[in-house]
């Protein structure tokens, strides 16, 4: 594999060529349904993608890790003592692969010794396609492999997301470390972020492709305005909790949010939670849909999901708009919404496969006329999750 040579010869270069040195991977994500549900104790629909993160790494004799990234050439080589991470909210590469480590310690697993690691990406940085994530599960699978701890890859997930809730303070979910850790070939996965069951179902699209279109958009407020949704979110939980006895919005259904709802006092909270309860109720449709081979009803969900996210959660923003309004002209466009955390990154679309180039065409077209910027475009291939290479 031409990118982890590179890697390699670039780790030979910056850190000598003895030693045990292996090879790792770990995905991004694109979910194509059930967004902002999986810290609602709701249900996502995932799957992992063949882009992501790479890396080598071999173990180290000392507490130090010298890790070195070829996509942010610029930031050198850095290094740490594992004995003083500490955390922070800085956002930067390193820090995610700080912060796993910081969480298996933090979680009882015994951490001997440091290590030395050079990565690279494939996967559009700011594409809301999870390159947090994907490089929190190479971290956890380096570690996972160079240490034999013993822990699985449902274990690796809680442990993306412990450290990024813990160490980065971002508030998120578990859908992305689920996704990138638990991915399988040509399969979505189903997942009850509530108790973490989840089926791998089969994406067998014989005559319709997953379009991933980027906006090459990432809005600054991002991290802050996602935080803010999680906190409105819980505020109308507690709410809701004084007139029914629920533990998350995802127990409700739409006739239980519409009984409840009232017991809602701040009119953008409402709106939040009237989401998540609604977002996870198509959610768990669309997964139907696609099991019956209804691509039509599935494509009428993603939607009703983008219009949820844009109008009562507010994460959407104007370029992504632009590019599910001009997706949603063509006639071989089943369905089209906004993906990931928002406020910029990608749409996703299920588009007909003799469409496929119209689509990136006309869409691509439009969106440069309408805003200035270019559209990137990749085929969404689901793929497996983290793991050793050799």
């Amino acid at each position: 594999m031409a990118i982890i040579e590179e890697i390699m010869n670039c780790f030979k270069e910056k850190f000598g060529s003895e030693g045990d040195i292996r090879a790792y991977f770990a995905p991004g994500r694109v979910n194509l349904i059930g967004e902002h549900t999986d810290y609602n104790g709701g249900h996502v629909f995932p799957c992992a993608l063949s882009m992501g993160n790479y890396g080598v790494a071999r173990k180290r004799s000392d507490k130090t890790v010298r890790w070195y990234n070829m996509t942010y050439p610029d930031n050198g080589v850095q290094s740490a003592d594992i004995t003083k991470l500490a955390p922070t909210d800085e956002g930067l590469w390193y820090n995610y692969q700080h912060g796993v480590l910081w969480a298996f310690m933090q979680n009882g697993y015994e951490i001997p010794c440091g290590y030395d690691m050079v990565m690279k990406s494939d996967m559009p940085a700011g594409s809301g396609l999870s390159a947090s994530a994907s490089i929190e599960e190479l971290a956890a699978i380096i570690v996972k492999d160079l240490f034999n701890l013993d822990v699985t890859m449902v274990d690796c997930a809680k442990m993306g997301q412990y450290s990024e809730n813990n160490y980065n303070g971002m508030n998120c979910g578990i859908m992305d470390q689920f996704a990138s850790a638990m991915g399988k070939k040509d399969n979505a996965i189903f997942l009850d972020t509530a108790t973490l069951e989840y089926e791998y179902v089969p994406l067998n699209l014989k005559n319709e492709k997953i379009v991933i279109t980027n906006s090459k958009v990432k809005h600054s407020l991002a991290d802050s305005a996602y935080n803010d949704r999680r906190r409105q979110s819980e505020e109308a939980l507690k709410d809701l909790q004084t007139v029914t006895d629920i533990k998350t919005l995802g127990d409700l259904d739409e006739a239980g949010f519409e009984k409840y709802s009232s017991a809602i006092k701040d009119p953008v909270n409402y709106k939040r939670a009237k989401h998540a309860v609604y977002e996870n109720q198509r959610t768990i449709k669309a997964v139907k849909a696609l099991r019956a081979g209804d691509m039509a009803e599935f494509g009428k969900l993603m939607i009703d999901s983008h219009v949820s996210l844009r109008d009562d959660y507010e994460t959407s923003c104007k370029e992504i708009d632009i590019l599910v309004e001009e997706a949603l002209k063509l006639p071989g466009v089943i369905g089209s919404r906004i993906t990931g955390g928002g406020f910029g990154g990608c749409s996703v679309s299920i588009v007909k496969n003799d469409a496929v180039e119209e689509f990136k065409e006309k869409v691509g077209n439009v969106y440069t006329e309408r805003t200035g910027l270019t559209a990137e475009f990749y085929i969404a291939d689901a793929a497996d999750g983290a793991r050793k290479l050799y």
